[in-house]
């Protein structure tokens, strides 16, 4: 019937459409149920081929993508770098990228360890080609042995390389030099490069020149794209065996004639979540973060509310409980730093230098001076300790006195003068609260037998600085005038 006529699916379902308003004949009604039930069978086989592939799409093997994956690398080798790192890899093997090239700034490791990345290139079927570069990058600690670990290992002039020892800064006592030395001639000799001149990098740094001088990387290249097209027919081993690279195609005629990739290149690097981690895990930072969020608090704990600077002192000692988890610090240190903002608090709310702020100081600058243990390294240089240290007590005997000084202040000349005045609470004083006198807000202590809620009135007893000690209007402990009268007895 409609076979017949010579009807595609398309064709059906347009000749459905066009007669299926029709009555007058019945072959055309024939021809018409015949065209639903065949367009009812083509969309359920359409639809079962389409959950069968939807089921099975992650079982399929991945399209042969190609191109080139380069990986920035910058700062130190820490957790959220070394999943980009591995990461990396397991994609280009996943996606066949032809090749993966680690473009390295690193000038300490913190937090993992690199024998991890090294095991994942070393397992790679993709090859991994290190360039340390643009011109003044380095390869430190882990980083140096990720360049040994790499297929190919080319630097840019102007870079250094090594020390690879300590391996982690966080904790150098767990490998030895000697076995960063071992470890370092093992690489360089699976991918055929000088295990002698590889040793070096132990304990010295040597220029990209000179690294190549003695063996221990392939060779300079001033940059990216150089180091790219210089792979060309470059024979390297993977874990699939040896893979001739093809990387570079010519173009242009004559004096114009030039080499460039002959595939896609691919950038990754760190997304905005992975920065931040990153970021968090600088030891100056974290330090900083630290000691700003402590001083943010106490200033808002005087504030009398819970407001701008409060949220973002919390958000600060956060970061720096984040970066600490990593980091090797000195529990101690971080009591010393706690200690020390309270101190310098006792004082800012008498108004005045004394004991507490010399505790406060001092306990501020061995904080930060030992809040850090592993290599010396990691600590903060001491031009940043200097300017957060002095900043930091500024803040404190300078700046907090007089705030305390404008926001809780009385307009009437003598302190002693309020002691028994009538007032009003404005926030809870349970034992310690905020009250209004004489149209000025001050910071108030009561007794704990007799807390006073929101909005009660109540009586001043006595000034303890800028601190103003209250009792209900009715019900105190003791009414002032029985205090006076004692005194005057006595």
């Amino acid at each position: 019937m409609l076979r017949a006529r010579g009807l595609g699916s398309g064709d059906c379902l347009a000749y459905y459409r066009r007669y299926r308003c029709s009555i007058g004949d019945g072959s055309i009604i024939s021809d018409n149920r015949e065209v639903v039930t065949r367009a009812r069978r083509l969309v359920a086989a359409l639809l079962i081929a389409l959950g069968v592939g939807v089921f099975f799409a992650p079982l399929a093997p991945a399209a042969d993508k190609g191109g080139i994956l380069v990986v920035q690398v910058e700062g130190a080798i820490d957790p959220p770098n070394a999943s980009l790192i591995r990461n990396a890899i397991e994609r280009a093997n996943q996606d066949k990228f032809t090749l993966v090239i680690l473009q390295i700034d690193s000038a300490r490791t913190v937090g993992v360890a690199p024998n991890q990345i090294v095991r994942t290139i070393r397992r790679s079927a993709v090859p991994v080609v290190s360039w340390i570069g643009p011109s003044g990058a380095q390869a430190r600690g882990g980083a140096a042995l990720i360049l040994e670990a790499s297929h190919a290992a080319f630097a840019a002039p102007g870079s250094d390389i090594g020390p690879a020892y300590p391996v982690r800064l966080d904790q150098p006592e767990l490998t030895s030099a000697p076995a960063v030395r071992a470890e370092l001639e093992k690489l360089a000799t699976a991918n055929n490069r000088d295990p002698n001149g590889a040793a070096r990098l132990t304990n010295s740094s040597l220029s990209a020149r000179d690294s190549n001088a003695v063996g221990a990387i392939d060779g300079v290249r001033p940059t990216l794209g150089e180091t790219i097209v210089t792979l060309n027919k470059k024979t390297v081993t993977t874990s699939a065996g040896e893979i001739k690279l093809s990387t570079a195609k010519i173009i242009g005629e004559g004096q114009d004639r030039r080499r460039q990739p002959n595939q896609d290149v691919v950038f990754d690097s760190l997304g905005i979540s992975g920065k931040v981690s990153h970021a968090l895990l600088s030891p100056s930072l974290a330090y900083f973060l630290l000691v700003i969020g402590l001083a943010l608090i106490v200033f808002e704990f005087f504030a009398a509310s819970i407001g701008f600077a409060a949220l973002v002192g919390a958000g600060a000692v956060i970061g720096a409980a984040y970066g600490f988890d990593v980091l090797p610090v000195n529990l101690w240190a971080v009591g010393l730093l706690l200690f020390s903002a309270l101190a310098f608090a006792v004082d800012a709310q008498v108004g005045g230098l004394g004991v507490w702020t010399g505790a406060g100081a001092v306990t501020l600058i061995g904080g930060s001076i030992f809040l850090y243990g592993g290599d010396s390294q990691l600590r903060p240089a001491w031009w940043l300790l200097v300017l957060i240290i002095a900043g930091v007590g500024v803040f404190y005997v300078f700046a907090i006195p007089p705030f305390l000084r404008a926001r809780f202040s009385s307009p009437t000349v003598g302190r002693e003068a309020l002691i028994g005045e009538m007032g009003a609470a404005l926030t809870e004083v349970n034992p310690e609260g905020v009250v209004e006198v004489r149209d000025a807000r001050w910071r108030a202590i009561t007794n704990r037998a007799t807390p006073v809620t929101v909005g009660d009135r109540i009586r001043v007893t006595a000034v303890l600085g800028f601190v103003l000690e209250v009792e209900p209007e009715e019900g105190g402990a003791q009414d002032y005038r029985e205090k006076r009268s004692r005194r005057k007895a006595k």
